[in-house]
């Protein structure tokens, strides 16, 4: 139980990004992202009681976490620019059923049954209706825009990410602080070569941390430790929770009544997590 614990601690941090990323749409993601790594990874210094030595790994680890955090941001913000964001982000949600199919592939003590698949599909719908809204009709492909294909891509990374973490060789939680720091100084790279500058406010700054401290920097901590103590497959299927709480959190924080297709998706998800798991 302790991993599913600290994988839904995860996604409720992941979840909070849509109501923060609200009150800061005026900054540049790049911008956003870079400095909410840069603050997540601060998070790593008491869990390696400061000292920074915890956060020397082999570089091919390190290239696995900069592929996994950086990776998955870059490919994601390229993918809302060329396509339509609704589209892109449902796309984008597949990784929850990547890592329920591809565990085999990167894990040989998993094995993929039928039952896996239908309840990773199961999930995905409740993720689509959350993602979609009461409006469904309103949502179509409409022509082909590349941004699908970075959507997709995405998706992979996260999900390769999250499962390739167990088979390198081990290293301390609190070296996630190295991956979100270098990602984070990508980020800003990115950001310097693709986008506006802006002037911050202090309040900026107060939702910046909170920002950091939570979807940014907490959540890839959880997440690690869940991945490496838990059942792969199922922590999978329980991150179809995160566009379902994402849009519960928006519409209690907007002031907006709670609608059919969250408890629908939620319980959707439910069913797919305990179906799959069992």
């Amino acid at each position: 139980m302790k991993p599913d614990l600290l994988a839904l601690c995860a996604i409720f941090l992941w979840a909070a990004l849509a109501p923060l990323g609200v009150q800061l749409a005026h900054i540049p993601p790049f911008l956003l992202t870079g400095l909410g790594l840069l603050v997540g990874s601060l998070i790593s210094l008491p869990l390696a009681r400061f000292r920074l030595s915890r956060w020397k790994v082999p570089l091919p680890t390190l290239g696995v976490g900069i592929y996994g955090l950086f990776g998955f941001h870059f490919l994601l913000f390229m993918a809302l620019r060329h396509a339509p964001a609704v589209e892109a982000n449902l796309i984008n949600y597949l990784w929850p059923l990547g890592m329920v199919v591809l565990a085999p592939l990167f894990l040989k003590e998993v094995a993929l049954r039928a039952r896996h698949v239908l309840a990773a599909l199961m999930g995905f719908t409740g993720a689509a209706i959350a993602i979609l809204g009461r409006d469904g009709a309103a949502f179509a492909f409409e022509g082909f825009h590349w941004g699908y294909g970075l959507a997709l891509v995405s998706a992979f990374v996260w999900a390769s990410y999250s499962l390739m973490t167990r088979r390198l060789p081990a290293f301390p939680t609190a070296a996630v602080g190295g991956f979100a720091a270098a990602s984070g100084l990508l980020s800003l790279l990115c950001h310097w070569w693709l986008e506006p500058a802006v002037v911050l406010s202090t309040h900026d700054l107060v939702l910046i941390g909170i920002l950091g401290l939570g979807p940014l920097g907490g959540a890839f901590f959880l997440w690690d430790a869940a991945i490496k103590q838990g059942d792969a497959q199922r922590i999978g299927l329980l991150a179809f929770a995160t566009p379902i709480l994402s849009t519960a959190l928006l519409l209690v924080t907007t002031g907006q009544a709670l609608q059919w297709n969250v408890a629908l998706a939620a319980l959707l998800v439910v069913g797919a997590a305990y179906w799959g798991s069992r």
